[in-house]
């Protein structure tokens, strides 16, 4: 099989900083490769200099055997290279008839508007998607919004694919159709460069990886020939700890009881109870209700039903009664809901400890003395504690929100996608401090869509399916498959 694209020596510096050093690989026809690596690995400077938003100061790129010079964004796609970014570029008013053909729509001086239909329609059937050609963009799902932006790639006769963190917002079944989607792309002959942190869809869809650390290349070969933790232990340059208890830490009394917990159309006569010391693990679907649960027992939704905190009933009707309780909640969406992505660190990390004792005034020095010392506690990498915490990577930006609640003395914490978005490092730190927490004494709800997350580090788990509880399994002894089965309304 022949290389498609191949990398010699590329090298990029920004303001004296080294982003890529030295970096090559090859990518093969209707091949998928891997490229993985944490958070400012490297792997955003490959990509902006492949679809041709940064230039190289030093290498090569050849397609084709030939040698590609990558002038702008247009002259990646005139030389066949498409990228599909996290941030999708659709025009969300435009109808998918206009999203996919922009730019060069068929028709002599005047759009040929029902030949402009009838090209998208034929191409959204050869992919299999049964979205209208009609539909605003703004109506589609997130997946289908990503199978829009592949269509596009393809109209233009992408023969390079790259894929930035394509899966990241999408749960279990858009994951499965996009996956089968590249699939279906390789066996034509496209080449794919799938960038993701999630290594199971990695060892599920690639071929061969390469691997990025600080700028430099410090690993590649088939997929086939490595396991899960090698591919960890090349992006981290350590060895790879799964989540584990800590050596003499017990599961102490309940801290948390829902009883009977119910609201119409979302969840159905839900109870359970989680211990101080215990890790109780979610899983279910999406649209099993998991978030919503966690929602009702912090107060942002009504229900009825029983809850008992330490023993005693209690009656929560929104998030500040909640936090006064004892009951933290790291969102799924940490941007919008667990950050002021405009404040500092420090203003991020008292906020809540502020309107839990009620203080009306800001302490700076006080504040900046708490943030400093969660910054090195949970080795947050942040400038100092005015940094906005916008700026901060996805990983440090969810240690902020952790520290948040840690300095409010919660008894009860809910994690929903802990994770989400988080390079592999940053996961193995977040494990770490989870069971760090389960030691001295705190409760820990986890709500994940990755079952090996939910596996590694839960005492019992859950399942849900359409807002009921299908199933609780012993941490210890479950398997995915087990999982699934319930999942999908198994009992």
């Amino acid at each position: 099989m022949s290389n498609r694209l191949e990398v010699h020596g590329l090298s990029k510096a920004f303001h004296g900083v080294q982003a890529l050093r030295d970096v090559g690989f090859s990518l093969q026809a209707g091949e998928v490769l891997a490229l993985i690596g944490e958070n400012g690995a490297g792997k955003s400077t490959l990509i902006r200099i492949l679809s041709g938003a940064h230039a190289p100061d030093a290498g090569e790129v050849l397609l084709d055997g030939r040698p590609a010079a990558i002038s702008g964004p247009a002259g990646a796609e005139a030389l066949g290279i498409a990228t599909v970014y996290q941030e999708l570029s659709l025009f969300p008013e435009l109808t998918v008839t206009e999203n996919l053909l922009f730019n060069r729509y068929p028709g002599r001086g005047r759009i040929d508007w029902r030949g402009a239909r009838r090209e998208a329609a034929a191409l959204l059937a050869e992919l299999g998607l049964t979205v209208s050609p009609d539909q605003r963009v703004r109506e589609l799902s997130v997946a289908d919004k990503q199978m829009i932006e592949i269509a596009k790639a393809l109209r233009r006769d992408a023969r390079v694919l790259i894929l930035d963190e394509p899966t990241a917002v999408l749960g279990g079944a858009d994951v499965d159709r996009l996956l089968a989607l590249v699939h279906d792309l390789t066996r034509r002959g496209v080449s794919v460069i799938f960038v993701s942190h999630r290594l199971e869809e990695v060892f599920g869809l690639a071929d061969r990886y390469v691997v990025l650390k600080d700028g430099e290349l410090t690993g590649e070969g088939a997929i086939a020939e490595t396991t899960h933790d090698e591919l960890v232990s090349k992006m981290v340059g350590r060895d790879f700890v799964r989540g584990s208890r800590e050596p003499g830490a017990e599961i102490g009394e309940p801290v948390l009881q829902v009883e009977g917990l119910s609201r119409p159309g979302v969840l159905s006569d839900i109870s359970f109870s989680v211990r101080a010391g215990e890790v109780l693990g979610i899983a279910g679907l999406r649209g099993a209700g998991r978030t919503e649960l966690a929602r009702a027992i912090f107060g942002a939704d009504p229900h009825t039903g029983t809850v008992r905190l330490h023993g005693e009933p209690v009656r929560i009707t929104d998030p500040l009664q909640a936090i006064k309780a004892g009951i933290g909640l790291v969102p799924e969406e940490r941007k919008t809901q667990g950050l002021v992505v405009g404040q500092s660190c420090a203003t991020n990390i008292s906020l809540v400890s502020l309107l839990k004792r009620g203080r009306r005034t800001v302490r700076p020095a006080a504040d900046h003395a708490v943030a400093r010392r969660y910054i090195e506690k949970l080795r947050i990498k942040t400038p100092g504690p005015l940094a906005p915490v916008g700026t901060l990577s996805g990983g440090n930006q969810q240690k902020v929100v952790l520290a948040k609640w840690l300095e409010a003395g919660v008894d009860l914490l809910i994690l929903d996608e802990p994770t989400r978005g988080i390079d592999i490092g940053a996961k193995q730190e977040i494990y770490t401090l989870i069971r760090q927490l389960c030691a001295q004494g705190l409760a820990i709800v986890v709500i994940s869509s990755e079952l090996p997350e939910v596996l590694a580090l839960s005492d019992r788990i859950l399942v849900m399916h359409h807002g009921e509880v299908t199933a609780e399994l012993p941490g210890g002894t479950a398997t995915e498959e087990e999982i699934m089965s319930h999942a999908v309304g198994g009992r």
